[in-house]
């Protein structure tokens, strides 16, 4: 599957993301491994093995080894801290703030890939995820080691796209 097939699955109501899939995977001011990496991450986070199977598919030609492993990474990595520290933020009690996590998370350490492209990746599976306390966390490192906001923003856009392609395909899905 291509990326020219996920926009040919898509109904004619969902016209829109077909226009976007194309326009947010060439955003200015993003590397190319920005852009696939995020799709990559984003891809995963949504949960669609279409999507997931067609975003790897391009994604493959397009980053490295150690890219694409370091985006499936952040996805894994967010995957689980974007629950716990949901909570730990949704959580009336104010003790979980201050309570150690006790997970490993050596990859954010260590991610094989520069930084702000981990950072960026992590902060798109956050968005996904919806965890204010990650995407607080990512946004202001990706600042603070240079990156700027439209960046950001364009990495969060891939991530919606991303996602609403899932969405709709498995609304379809269901409905068939």
């Amino acid at each position: 599957m291509s990326i020219d097939s996920l926009k040919a699955a898509l109904p004619d109501y969902a016209k829109d993301l077909k226009l976007n899939i194309g326009s947010v995977l060439t955003a200015p001011g993003l590397t190319e491994q920005q852009v696939w990496g995020t799709a990559v991450a984003s891809a995963i986070a949504s949960r669609n093995e279409t999507v997931r199977d067609a975003i790897l598919a391009e994604a493959t030609t397009r980053l490295t080894p150690a890219a694409l492993n370091a985006a499936k990474a952040a996805a894994a990595i967010m995957g689980m801290n974007n629950i716990y520290y949901r909570f730990v933020h949704l959580a009336s009690a104010p003790d979980y703030k201050t309570m150690p996590a006790k997970l490993r998370m050596n990859v954010i350490a260590n991610p094989g890939v520069d930084a702000v492209d981990f950072e960026l990746w992590s902060l798109a599976v956050s968005a996904i995820n919806g965890c204010g306390m990650c995407i607080d966390a990512h946004e202001h490192e990706i600042v603070k080691k240079g990156a700027n906001r439209e960046a950001i923003q364009n990495v969060v856009r891939i991530a919606s796209v991303i996602h609403a392609i899932a969405v709709t395909l498995e609304g379809e899905k269901l409905a068939a």
